[in-house]
Order: C-alpha cells, then sequence, then structure tokens
C-alpha cells in the first residue's frame, strides 16, 4: 500500500469548536439561478472554509436533479483546488456502483497530482438518485447487484490505486495512470502517497466495513439521523486496527445553517425543506426562493413531513447553532463535523460558515 499516514485523515480542532469543522457542499441551484453561479459560489465557499479554518471540502455525487449541480464531484474537485491552496478536498461521496473501479482510480489519482496530499476519497453504495437514473448511469438494469458487489468493487479499487493486484490476476497487467506505476518505470519518479479512502453510509453496512477495514467512516446524519448514534457504536465496535488508522475516526454530516435572526435562518432552511420534500414526492426541481416556501399551503401530511426534516437542522443565529452543534458532537462523540447548508441563495450559505467560524472564534486568514 502506498502511503497513508493517520495525520491525513484526522482534523485538529480549530478556536473553540469541540472537534474540526469541515464543509459538504451539494452545490445547490436556486430558482432564478444558474449552475454556473452556483459552482463559483462552491469555489467561493471552498475559499471561505480555507481561510477560516475548516479542515476540509467535500462534494457529493448526485444525479437528475434540477436543484443539485454536484454530478461529477471529480470535475468540481479539480477546479475547486485550483482555486484554493491548503484546504483538503473530497468527494462525499462517490457512488462507487456508478463507476467502473479502474475510471474512480485514474479520477483521483489525477486529482492527486493535481494537489498532492489534500484529497480525500469517500464512497458510497447507494446510487445517489432513482432507479431509472442509476440504470441509465450503470447501463443495467440489475442494480442491487451493484449494492450487493460493493466490497468487491471497493477491492479492486484499492488495488488499482496501490497497483498490487497478485500476479495471475486477469488486471495485474492494467495500470491506473497517474499512479505507482510510475515509480516502478524506468527513470519514473511518482509522489509516495495516494487519496485516503472513507465509506460513507446512512445505516450499519457501511459502518461494518469501515469497521472490519480499519477505515475512517462518514455518517450521514444530515438525513438518517435516528440511525447515527448506533451506526457509529457498530463502526467502533467493528474497528480493527489498520496500517491507516489506529483508532477509529468517525466524522457526521451536519445540516445547519445559521443567519442574524432566528426568522431569517427559519425562511432558509424552510426553502431546503421543501426542495425535500418535493424530491421525496417524485417532483424534483430548483431550490425555492424564501418567498415561496413561506407562502407555500402545506397539507397535513405535508407539514408533518417538514416539521420533521426541520427537527434535524441545526438552525437560528450563530450562537443558538454553535450551542446545537456542541451538543451533536458531545451526544454523538464524533470527531468531526462537516456542515451542510442548503438554502436558495449562495449568499446565505456563505453568511452561515462565516458565522459559524466567527461564533467559534476559527482563524481569520
Amino acid at each position: 500500500m502506498d502511503e497513508i499516514r493517520g495525520d491525513e485523515i484526522r482534523g485538529k480542532a480549530q478556536g473553540t469548536a469541540p472537534v474540526p469543522l469541515s464543509v459538504l457542499d451539494l452545490v445547490t441551484v436556486g430558482k432564478g439561478r444558474t449552475a454556473t453561479q452556483a459552482l463559483r459560489t462552491g469555489v467561493e465557499i471552498a475559499q471561505l472554509a480555507e481561510r477560516r479554518g475548516f479542515h476540509r471540502y467535500w462534494v457529493a455525487e448526485h444525479h437528475s436533479m434540477p436543484g443539485v449541480a454536484s454530478s461529477s464531484p471529480a470535475v468540481i474537485l479539480a477546479h475547486t483546488a485550483a482555486h484554493t491552496e491548503r484546504i483538503r478536498l473530497g468527494s462525499g461521496g462517490v457512488m462507487l456502483p456508478n463507476h467502473a473501479p479502474l475510471v474512480i482510480a485514474e479520477q483521483f489519482g489525477t486529482l492527486e497530482a493535481m494537489a498532492p496530499g489534500r484529497v480525500d476519497l469517500g464512497l458510497g453504495r447507494a446510487p445517489g438518485t432513482d432507479g431509472a437514473t442509476a440504470a441509465a448511469l450503470r447501463r443495467t438494469e440489475r442494480l442491487n447487484e451493484g449494492a450487493d458487489d460493493f466490497p468487491q468493487q471497493l477491492m479492486e479499487l484499492t488495488r488499482f490505486l496501490d497497483d498490487d493486484f497478485p500476479d495471475g490476476h486477469p488486471y495485474a497487467r492494467i495500470h491506473a495512470v497517474p499512479g505507482p506505476v510510475q515509480a516502478t518505470s524506468e527513470g519514473g519518479v511518482q509522489s509516495p502517497g495516494r487519496p485516503p479512502l472513507w465509506l460513507l453510509g446512512s445505516s450499519g453496512f457501511s459502518a461494518r466495513l469501515a469497521g472490519m477495514l480499519g477505515l475512517p467512516f462518514a455518517f450521514a446524519h444530515h438525513f438518517s439521523a435516528q440511525n447515527t448514534i448506533p451506526a457509529l457504536e457498530l463502526y467502533r465496535e467493528s474497528f480493527k486496527p489498520s496500517a491507516v488508522l489506529d483508532a477509529p475516526y468517525a466524522l457526521i454530516g451536519v445540516a445547519a445553517l445559521a443567519a442574524d435572526d432566528e426568522r431569517e435562518a427559519r425562511r432558509q432552511v424552510l426553502t431546503g425543506a421543501l426542495s425535500m420534500l418535493r424530491l421525496r414526492s417524485g417532483r424534483p426541481g430548483l431550490v425555492p426562493t424564501p418567498e415561496e416556501a413561506e407562502a407555500y399551503a402545506f397539507s397535513p401530511m405535508e407539514r408533518e413531513f417538514v416539521d420533521s426534516w426541520l427537527v434535524n437542522i441545526v438552525h437560528g443565529t450563530a450562537d443558538e447553532v454553535r450551542t446545537g452543534l456542541d451538543d451533536l458532537a458531545k451526544r454523538t462523540g464524533a470527531d468531526e463535523l462537516m456542515i451542510t447548508a442548503n438554502a436558495h441563495g449562495g449568499e446565505a450559505r456563505l453568511r452561515s460558515y462565516g458565522l459559524i467560524a466567527d461564533a467559534y472564534g476559527l482563524p481569520t486568514a
């Protein structure tokens, strides 16, 4: 295995934050906004996060969702790498069953060559979309096969990244480039590192697998809060020390939005809740404006969904969000909090990350 150090995985808490803080960006597109604007906002968020001491910036693979422009994580990360210098960049995550492992090894080997020592490769086994879109991506109708084969795909990807298929394996003469093979070629010189692998999940499957393999684990608390503590406990119970980590390391994705007052925070998070309601109802679209969300006539069933969704979003003033994040870190024992701020406009999202950084006294440059 190419060298991966634990300090490339573990973050360091800044200011008064209880644990390292990071950013998960869905590159959301609001009504009246373009994907170009959303992607520019993503770069601005990454730059703000870098200035203020957030540990990493990740983007998540989604497909066929008009309000989410993060269908190509590797492309977005390459662009972001060109506009940042220090912050770790990664996928939160790449949905591995959608891709040939060799393709992902090549993409992230390229990213590692562009931004040495700054790239994380987070992997999930869900499609990141509906079944029909997943079938179009994978060119197969046998979607369960992809999820069931995830451990095998993960092992294949790892061997491509490390260039260590055993003699006699059908892929022994195939190499992911950029990658370790360049160091063994005549006159070749290659970086000794490669992107650390993370497993992502919203249930127990990836938690157990990450523990058994001694890998870091990221849990999707922002949309599966009821499973957070059981999954983290399973991860820690299953953990076996590896060449990557000598102890468990788990981050959780947290939906959080700070504003200058409680009412404005409520207006902003309601846009994301309505967007999620429409997605879950089979009507995905652009993120609505705060005015549209406030004026929407929710049915009793829709109101119940929205209320249950909002209860897991930490929102309010900066002090209220800080208190909520502190409590969440204490309750879950998470080693890192990865904050996603979903709202209609980029201004509100940028403002939120800045307010949270101020609340914790994070660095200003």
